[in-house]
């Protein structure tokens, strides 16, 4: 192991919740191989445990003491929650690495899974930023759900889920599975008994759906309908006593590339540990704004709000009494609006066809010839404004041609996409014509953790509470406030 690795590993040994947000294409795979070494320790430590205590049972012949109830109400004790398959094949393969070392791998139904979890990478991928190329190589279907369990000589796949040590499972598997309240059949027993929750690329699970995680989270260690051949002599009595106690001998591990509001929901609400919680990050200093290359004057303007619940509402009247008149003037052509919430974006769609404005608009559900008679359309001039989701951005990552006047609607989440949108200003047109390039960005209070993350933390401090609500960035050869 690798420093890093010995220090996170330390860490998930003691068993305390960790939240750790920093994770990038360099250190994916270390974290990868430290979490997928800790579930298969916990599964390997809590056998032996059970092992044990079956020979001290059947060497003592009496009534089975409290000490020797070692188990929960159903099989599954590690469920591991990832965004793709091509992820699942990468912790199947560390895990029969680390299960037969330098001895033929005894993995059953290897080829089935290699069938199913393994693809060839798209030539398309090699024009893409490298970690766009890391996150999405390999199958990227989003909807499995997959049971492993352990023999002594052996790694077992395809297991039935109550006969399963650990599950590798995608939020929209999960949901189907264990369905809603008021369906005929649902199935969320054999996840009332989770004792280690890993989320990998949690950040991902924002881009796909993210309701379907706050509802399989709400699933965990739910009253089980059935017994499921369960020894209840074994179960252990604070499971017996309370089963929603359960929850506070969890461990959760979350591991995601960027802070927000929504994660840390997760980590405060869902997170109950009894013993503690660690969230390890680092506070950003520069900000991704220095990545930019372009000489891009950039207007920060900060809308006042009162609430979270009006801060939509405030942003929208913002944009259309001060921002959107610029936009109708000839020499706004080629105006690029990045919107970051498809909420916002249907909003916005919505309101430029009933001001029956001349824009077009990229969003994730756009087939691929609308994206490319979008895109043609907007770099021949054809078309004066163009709205682009960051959903469709995250998936694609596209170089959009044309660009002049750039506007966010609302700061993205994924920092490096600012820098990456702004770099975008086409720089084949003349130095003259550059000068003419500008770029609004909205934000609010509630925006602060995107905000930090595209501009520094010490400066979105002073923005945020700043007397003057407007802030001016010139970038180039050394950004400027």
């Amino acid at each position: 192991l690798t420093a890093f690795q010995l220090q996170l590993f330390t860490m998930l040994n003691q068993y305390n919740d960790v939240y750790y947000p920093e994770r990038s294409a360099s250190n994916a795979e270390s974290i990868r191989f430290v979490y997928t070494l800790h579930a298969l320790n916990h599964i390997l430590k809590t056998r032996d445990n059970v092992i044990n205590h079956n020979n001290q049972i059947k060497s003592k012949r009496q009534d089975i003491p409290d000490e020797f109830r070692d188990q929960g109400l159903t099989r599954p004790k590690v469920l591991i929650i990832l965004p793709f398959r091509s992820a699942v094949l990468r912790v199947v393969k560390i895990l029969s690495k680390l299960i037969f070392q330098n001895d033929k791998a005894n993995v059953l139904h290897m080829k089935k899974f290699l069938r199913e979890f393994g693809v060839e990478d798209d030539d398309e991928m090699k024009n893409k930023p490298e970690d766009h190329r890391q996150l999405f190589a390999g199958n990227t279907d989003d909807n499995f759900l997959l049971g492993l369990s352990l023999g002594k000589r052996s790694l077992k796949l395809y297991t039935k889920l109550y006969s399963s040590d650990i599950l590798l499972a995608s939020p929209l598997a999960l949901r189907l599975r264990v369905g809603a309240d008021g369906d005929e059949e649902r199935d969320y027993d054999f996840l009332s008994s989770i004792e280690v929750l890993i989320m990998d690329q949690v950040d991902v699970f924002e881009m796909q759906n993210w309701d379907h995680v706050l509802h399989v989270l709400n699933q965990l260690h739910l009253q089980p309908k059935e017994a499921h051949a369960v020894n209840f002599s074994r179960v252990r009595m604070w499971t017996l006593n309370g089963w929603y106690v359960s929850k506070f001998y969890r461990q959760t591990l979350m591991f995601s590339s960027l802070v927000s509001p929504e994660i840390n929901s997760i980590f405060s609400k869902h997170c109950s540990n009894i013993l503690c919680d660690f969230l390890v990050m680092k506070s950003p200093s520069t900000g991704s704004i220095c990545q930019i290359v372009a000489q891009l004057p950039q207007v920060f303007h900060r809308i006042e709000c009162s609430s979270l619940a009006s801060a939509d509402e405030a942003r929208f009247e913002f944009f259309k009494k001060k921002i959107l008149p610029k936009v109708h003037d000839d020499v706004m052509s080629n105006t690029f609006i990045f919107v970051s919430s498809y909420f916002d974006f249907v909003r916005l769609r919505n309101y430029l066809r009933k001001e029956e404005l001349d824009f077009n608009y990229i969003s994730e559900y756009c087939k691929h010839s609308q994206v490319s008679r979008a895109r043609t359309l907007f770099h021949q001039n054809r078309v004066h404004t163009m709205l682009y989701t960051e959903r469709f951005h995250f998936f694609n990552r596209l170089l959009m041609r044309g660009i002049r006047h750039l506007i966010f609607y609302q700061l993205p989440a994924y920092a490096h996409f600012y820098s990456e949108v702004c770099n975008m200003l086409d720089s084949s047109r003349k130095n003259s014509e550059a000068a003419s390039f500008t770029c609004a960005v909205l934000y609010t209070k509630y925006d602060a953790l995107r905000l930090a993350a595209v501009v520094g933390h010490e400066r979105a401090s002073h923005m945020l509470h700043a007397t003057k609500g407007v802030h001016l960035f010139v970038t180039g050869d050394e950004t400027q406030q």
